[in-house]
């Protein structure tokens, strides 16, 4: 006998689920039900396409119904929303373009509705020209608002993913941008001692930002010929726009199911088990708005990416197709485009971490994208977060090539509950255009299996702030010209190569803080003045760290 199933929403997770049950069961009767017109577009690829990155709109459009009805059999019915779930009589209520409200039944129900961006309460808010970005409609909007009216200054509130991209691609366009965002820093995967490499980026490239203050109010700028908006701060300040992105995050859109016996987490989020099903059987749910476990803290939280909601619908269909898959776990791996810059983060971050109120050390490094003696190398921001037994916990990178590759290889270890040891046995591809024979992500692994075996102790730059100046000595190792054209306050210079002969010249009664320009000298440092009798600490990441964690945008 073969089965009925709903899926309710498209995208990523709806989508996939689809064309996975229909490679599984080609007997299975398969229903879409989405709202919209579109029922697969690359929605990351939005703001590329508003900044003209992306030339041809048609390349958002991955699937279209035809193309499911003819390949895969599935019956899409577009405009068509799911406004009730009757989990008992196994039914779901639609509300159609085409066919007005009718009931449909199903054996089994895999919900797929997304995120919707968060519209808070602010006065104003409603106002012409203020809008945000969730689907191919909001892009054909945002993109004819920015091809047709002269447009010249845009705020984008929020500094999270989307509203870096929209402040870039709004910038690409010859637009004036400043991005308020209420937290003290943009794009929270990051912490704060990393971010600044993409606020300075930001910067460099003339997009404004306006850090830890909020919007109280919009309105309409009445002395301005055109739809002019004034953004009225929660500090006080004004600022004028022709055009406001809200881009403050987006909550499950799930309010369809607060009538339903679907069991619903805090935050709206449809409650799943490993199999991506609900507390009814039959019924499955996948994509942004699930609530999910963290691979690596084991907790639960809601990471609302494309990778994972594709992988979720392809788990959900194998469980009604018969087959026993389950999801292990969301790690929050992520990649952004600044400008010339590329971020990326996995795993957990310091915050997260300490409000666990779990145990961990952090090294920093900066390798070369490749070998520097081969043209072309940049070099590479570089943070690694691991317990205090070597296993890793996160990691976060800036630079301008290599990022990605670095960040998806510590991925795939934390994903193997891998060991900064194993970062350095790790045996990864090399020629000098691509690399260095000591790669960095072995090089990370290096530093980090220095300290887990006690062979070396790091202080971060924040650390300097409670530095007991009675009884430690802050030396600078890198040469007297380095020293001159810029050092850390307090510190005194003793070349690494002349350490061993100026040994007398350092407190034994004392602990010797040594730093460098990026780690490596200092390390060096440490070993000599350690096996000398010394107490040493060594600053992660080096003066080049310093510097960054002490940017400000003023």
């Amino acid at each position: 006998m073969s089965k009925k199933v709903l899926i309710v929403g498209g995208v990523a997770g709806g989508a996939s689920a689809a064309a996975r049950l229909r490679r599984l069961d080609e007997q299975a009767e398969i229903i879409m039900l989405e709202r919209d017109e579109h029922i697969s577009f690359a929605n990351c690829g939005l703001p590329y396409y508003i900044g003209e990155t992306i030339q041809e709109r048609s390349k958002l459009l991955i699937q279209t119904p035809e193309a499911m009805k003819k390949r895969f059999n599935i019956d899409v019915r577009i405009f068509s929303e799911v406004i009730a779930i009757d989990g008992d009589n196994k039914t779901a209520t639609i509300r159609s373009k085409d066919r007005g409200t009718y009931e449909e039944s199903f054996d089994y129900l895999v919900l797929s509705p997304g995120a919707k961006p968060l519209v808070p309460p602010i006065p104003g808010i409603e106002l012409p020209g203020i809008t945000s970005l969730r689907n191919i409609a909001d892009t054909d909007r945002i993109k004819q608002l920015v091809d047709e009216k002269p447009i010249k200054q845009a705020i984008v509130v929020g500094g999270g993913f989307i509203g870096i991209e929209m402040a870039e691609n709004l910038r690409e366009r010859g637009i004036g941008v400043t991005v308020i965002e209420a937290a003290p820093h943009i794009l929270a995967p990051y912490d704060t001692d990393m971010i600044a490499h993409a606020e300075q980026e930001l910067k460099k490239h003339g997009v404004e930002l306006v850090l830890g203050d909020g919007v109280a109010s919009f309105t309409k700028n009445e002395q301005h010929q055109t739809e002019q908006i004034t953004v009225q701060l929660q500090s006080g300040s004004t600022l004028l726009a022709d055009l406001v992105i809200l881009a403050i995050g987006v909550k499950p859109d799930t309010a369809f199911l607060q009538q339903s016996n679907v069991n619903l987490g805090a935050k709206g989020h449809i409650l799943v088990n490993e199999y991506m099903e609900t507390n009814l059987a039959g019924v499955y749910a996948v994509g942004d708005a699930v609530e999910v476990t963290h691979f690596v803290s084991n907790q639960q939280t809601a990471i609302p990416l494309a990778g994972p909601a594709n992988k979720q619908g392809r788990i959900a269909a194998d469980n009604i197709a018969g087959l026993k898959s389950a999801y292990k776990g969301t790690q929050g791996s992520s990649i952004i485009k600044i400008f010339e810059l590329t971020g990326a983060a996995t795993g957990m971050n310091e915050r997260m971490l300490q409000q666990l109120n779990q145990p961990y050390h952090v090294v920093h490094l900066h390798p070369a994208s490749h070998a520097t003696y081969y043209p072309g190398a940049s070099p590479i921001a570089m943070k690694l977060i691991f317990d205090y037994e070597g296993k890793i916990l996160g990691a976060q990178a800036f630079g301008k090539d290599g990022v990605d590759k670095r960040i998806d290889v510590i991925a795939t270890v934390i994903r193997m509950q891998g060991t900064v040891e194993d970062l350095t046995e790790l045996e990864l591809c090399y020629a000098p255009p691509y690399s260095s024979a000591k790669d960095p992500v072995n090089m990370a692994g290096y530093i980090a299996q220095n300290i887990v075996d006690e062979r070396a102790v790091v202080f971060l730059p924040r650390d300097l702030a409670d530095r007991d100046l009675d009884n430690t000595m802050l030396v600078d190792v890198r040469t007297p010209k380095e020293h001159n054209d810029g050092h850390i306050p307090g510190s005194i210079s003793i070349p690494v190569d002349e350490l061993r002969s100026r040994l007398d010249e350092l407190d034994r009664d004392k602990e010797i803080w040594v730093y460098c320009q990026v780690g490596l000298r200092g390390y060096t440092a440490l070993r000599i003045l350690a096996q000398h009798g010394f107490i040493v600490k060594n600053l992660t990441g080096g003066y080049k760290s310093y510097t960054m964690s002490n940017f400000t945008l003023a």
